[in-house]
C-alpha cells in the first residue's frame, strides 16, 4: 500500500487521467489518501482516507508518507479562511479546513516535508454544534463562488459545501449529495427543522441532484452560482434576489 498527501493548497481531482477531464472533486493540503493505480503520463489514480471518494490527481500535486502519518487522526483542521505555512522552506497560504498531521513541524537542515504554521486549529471532537456555532461556521463561506467539484473556500459545490461544514462538527458525510441523502433520519415536515439539518433537491427524472443546510423552517445556506442565503417553502428553494424558484425539495435529513 502507498500513501500520499496532497501538497500544494488545492489539488483538482478529475475523472480521468487529463487536464481535460472533468474536475469531480478536490483535495487539500495534507488530505491523505492511497494510490489505486498509476499512469505513464505522471498521474496517479487515488481514494481518499475521509470518504473512500476516487479519482485522478497530478503525481507532482503529492507527496509520499508513511502508514504512521496517514494513521495519524485529522481531527484538528485549519480554522482561518487562508493560513500562511512554511512548507520546506517557501511560503504558502492554505484553505480553511486543511489537516497537518501528515507533515512533520520539527525542521532541521535534513527535514523533508516539513511545516511551519502560526495560525489557529480547530479540534473537531469538541466542535460546538448549537445553532449559533454553526451559523458562524457557515457564514465563513458565503459569497464563495460555485465551482463543480469544488471544496475549498477558493471555489465549492453545493455537497462540498456542507460535507465541509459537517467535517468540523465531527460528523462524517460522503462526497456527493446522492450519497449523503442516504444518511441520517428524515424530518418529516419543514417546521420541524433545527438549524444544521440538510435538504436535499431533485430534478424532473427524480435524481437527488442539489443539497444546501438549513438555518431555520424559512431560511437555507447552500452554495449555487455563490455560497447564499434564500428562502425555502414546502415547495423548494426561492431565490431572494430574483424571486425565481430555483429548487424542488425532495427531503430533509438530520444527522446529529
Amino acid at each position: 500500500m502507498e500513501y500520499w498527501a496532497c501538497s500544494v493548497p488545492v489539488a483538482p481531482m478529475r475523472r480521468e487521467p487529463s487536464h481535460r477531464s472533468e474536475i469531480t472533486s478536490q483535495l487539500l493540503f495534507g488530505e491523505k489518501i492511497t494510490i489505486l493505480e498509476h499512469s505513464t503520463e505522471g498521474w496517479h489514480k487515488v481514494k481518499t482516507k475521509y470518504e473512500g471518494y476516487e479519482g485522478w490527481i497530478q503525481k507532482g500535486q503529492l507527496i509520499p508518507i508513511d502508514e504512521h502519518k496517514y494513521n495519524k487522526p485529522d481531527t484538528q483542521l485549519t480554522e482561518d479562511w487562508v493560513s500562511e505555512i512554511d512548507f520546506n522552506g517557501y511560503k504558502m497560504y492554505i484553505p480553511m479546513g486543511c489537516s497537518l498531521t501528515a507533515f512533520s513541524t520539527s525542521i532541521t537542515p535534513w527535514s523533508k516535508n516539513a511545516i511551519k504554521f502560526k495560525g489557529t486549529l480547530v479540534n473537531t471532537e469538541e466542535a460546538d454544534k448549537s445553532g449559533k456555532a454553526i451559523k458562524q461556521l457557515a457564514y465563513k463561506f458565503l459569497n464563495t463562488t460555485y465551482l463543480w467539484g469544488g471544496k475549498s473556500v477558493f471555489g465549492i459545490d453545493c455537497s462540498g459545501y456542507v460535507q465541509t461544514i459537517y467535517r468540523f462538527l465531527n460528523v462524517f458525510l460522503p462526497r456527493d449529495a446522492y450519497q449523503q441523502a442516504t444518511h441520517g433520519e428524515t424530518v418529516d415536515f419543514l417546521q420541524e427543522v433545527r438549524c444544521g439539518d440538510l435538504a436535499f433537491f431533485d430534478n424532473e427524472e427524480g435524481r437527488i441532484t442539489h443539497v444546501g443546510l438549513l438555518l431555520n423552517s424559512n431560511e437555507i445556506i447552500h452554495s449555487s452560482s455563490k455560497v447564499r442565503i434564500d428562502k425555502i417553502d414546502n415547495e423548494g428553494i426561492v431565490n431572494v434576489d430574483t424571486k425565481e424558484r430555483t429548487h424542488k425539495l425532495r427531503i430533509i435529513r438530520r444527522y446529529f
